[in-house]
């Protein structure tokens, strides 16, 4: 005989959720021994390991000091860099007027100190001309030759005057020798203080073309914000670029000069620090402010740049003033303590659970202990993929979740010893049951998510990991209870110690005060002299559900006595 359709809807949702499991630890395995990135331990915060911290000077004209709004936009721009999700616990503050101080967990790699420390305005240069990148020639002889060093009898002064950033006229015979002479490999100049009204002779960050750049025409102040996608024409990758409203007319203009000329005079470059990240070419006119970069993309390398233009642009140049390892503010005793305390909580849960619901508190306990397992790989891989740190915040979100769940569990079960008191079978009441809570504990977990969602959005980057832990572990409780708690229960409506309504089930209809109604309604043979124990039972459930009764309950029931009782008279 074939299972019943929820039975095979049960097994279903419980293979599905073993899949899921494994997939799961799959994905960390492989960031465990193919990658070597990832982790079987979650990665914690500063406050519970310690870290690295340095401090930046900001470097002003005559030593002027920075006011407090570059100093803020400064500290903006790098957290962006160093922590763009808000969930690594990076420690960034401003100290003396002119210093940012900022504090990364663990130990810095060279890839975070040179995000940090760069600090070169993003600029945005015409390109007049590309070479290779070596200072070398083929000569009359065949051989290799360098280009000569440019002579002080060259000219370097433009003539004619240039008109815009893509003149030509830039090019001096002075400049044309230094470009010819330039060898990326051993630059002669410091791109990153070249200045911003003259033309500039650089190379691209890999090293393998040089370029002649017109002057700078903006800067990276104008980007408000830059993001990657796929692109809805090809399906390739690209980085979309939105510039502010003065950005916006000034790109509009660059744009219409520069899709009229031939290459490489019609391509536009970014320079962060001196070297030109992207120098893409302009096929279009573009007047709403919103350019997009194609070409071959990857989704790492579009987000790389992407980033590099929205975060690269600080207001300042900053100075690296030290850099030293810190010790934990909090420390492991403090870990344990919290650790110990979630210990607790789920002990009390258990032994509630056990003391009102009896053998029906095994299925909370085991719903509590999968979601455990799914919550502990997911913030391994979560270190991995996008550099979460657990906190005691964080710590104190995965506890706060414990009584959250419990509070779902309780709905569940009530609705379905609700259903029971009506008089429905166990198999029954599980599935109507699920019917009337999931609703409510729907709306009870969006209520939560909303809340994480809105801390995480308002709050200070040393609360956010409180709402990430939060809102992660609420749809992770969602989760556990559609491909889990549910499933399970439907498996055990159907054994014969739960489905019998054996007392220890924490199922017992007689023990809830059930109503039994149709054919479940059985009434045991009155002995002489008195009542049976099954009546007395019966009796005790029926005053039970009396008074368990809501007063529209109890005015239908008086309705109903009353027709009765009039059509007996009639008789």
């Amino acid at each position: 005989m074939a299972s019943s359709t929820p039975v095979r809807r049960a097994w279903r949702a419980l293979i599905g959720l073993l899949a899921l499991t494994a997939v799961l630890f799959g994905v960390n395995a492989a960031g465990v021994y193919l990658f070597e990135r990832s982790s079987w331990v979650p990665e914690l915060a500063l406050d519970l390991q310690g870290g690295t911290q340095i401090i930046l000077q900001a470097q002003t004209e005559e030593g002027a000091q920075p006011t407090a709004d570059q100093m803020q936009q400064a500290v903006s721009i790098i957290r962006q860099r160093v922590d763009a999700s808000g969930v690594g616990e990076t420690d960034i503050t401003t100290q003396a007027g002119n210093q940012i101080v900022v504090q990364l967990p663990g130990i810095a790699d060279e890839e975070t100190r040179d995000r940090i420390g760069r600090s070169a305005q993003m600029q945005l240069r015409a390109v007049l001309y590309t070479a290779a990148p070596t200072n070398t020639f083929i000569g009359d002889d065949g051989k290799e030759t360098p280009y000569p060093t440019p002579g002080p009898s060259l000219n370097a002064t433009p003539t004619p005057s240039p008109t815009n950033g893509s003149d030509l006229s830039w090019a001096t015979e002075e400049v044309q020798a230094e470009f010819l002479a330039y060898d990326c490999a051993n630059p002669a100049n410091d791109a990153a203080q070249e200045p911003a009204d003259q033309p500039l002779i650089t190379c691209d960050a890999d090293g393998s073309a040089k370029y002649l750049l017109g002057p700078v025409e903006l800067d990276g102040s104008a980007i408000s914000d830059a993001t990657n996608g796929l692109n809805s024409q090809n399906g390739q990758w690209a980085v979309n670029i939105v510039f502010d409203s003065a950005g916006t007319k000034t790109f509009g203009e660059i744009s219409q000069r520069l899709f009229n000329l031939q290459p490489p005079q019609n391509q536009f470059a970014f320079v962060l620090d001196g070297e030109v990240i992207s120098a893409p070419s302009m096929n279009a006119v573009i007047t709403d402010g919103k350019p997009q970069i194609t070409g071959n993309f990857d989704q790492e390398t579009s987000k790389t740049l992407a980033d590099q233009l929205k975060y690269g642009a600080l207001p300042l140049s900053f100075e690296v003033q030290s850099s030293n390892a810190i010790s934990a503010t909090l420390g492991s005793q403090q870990l344990l303590i919290g650790l110990v305390a979630g210990l607790i909580g789920l002990a009390l849960v258990a032994v509630y659970s056990l003391v009102v619901y009896r053998a029906l508190g095994s299925v909370i306990i085991a719903s509590l202990a999968v979601m455990g397992i799914l919550t502990y790989i997911t913030l391994c891989i979560l270190a991995w993929r996008m550099g979460f740190r657990l906190s005691l915040a964080g710590v104190a979100g995965l506890i706060v979740t414990i009584g959250f769940t419990a509070d779902s569990f309780i709905v569940y079960f009530e609705r379905i010893r609700d259903e029971l008191r009506d008089g429905k079978s166990i198999t029954s009441a599980v599935e109507d049951g699920w019917a009337r809570a999931k609703r409510t504990i729907y709306i009870s977990k969006s209520i939560n998510i909303l809340a994480a969602v809105v801390l995480y959005i308002l709050a200070d980057a040393t609360v956010k990991g409180f709402a990430f832990t939060l809102g992660l572990t609420t749809v992770i409780d969602v989760l556990i209870f559609v491909l889990f708690t549910h499933p399970v229960l439907q498996l055990l409506a159907r054994t014969s110690f739960f489905g019998g309504g054996h007392k220890l089930s924490g199922l017992d209809p007689t023990a809830l005060g059930a109503v039994y109604r149709g054919r479940a309604q059985f009434r045991a043979p009155v002995a002489a002299g008195g009542k049976s124990q099954s009546e007395k039972r019966s009796s005790r459930s029926r005053s039970e559900a009396v008074r368990r009764q809501t007063i529209a309950e109890r005015k239908l029931a008086q309705q109903s006595g009353d027709t009765r009782s009039a059509g007996e008279g009639d008789d």
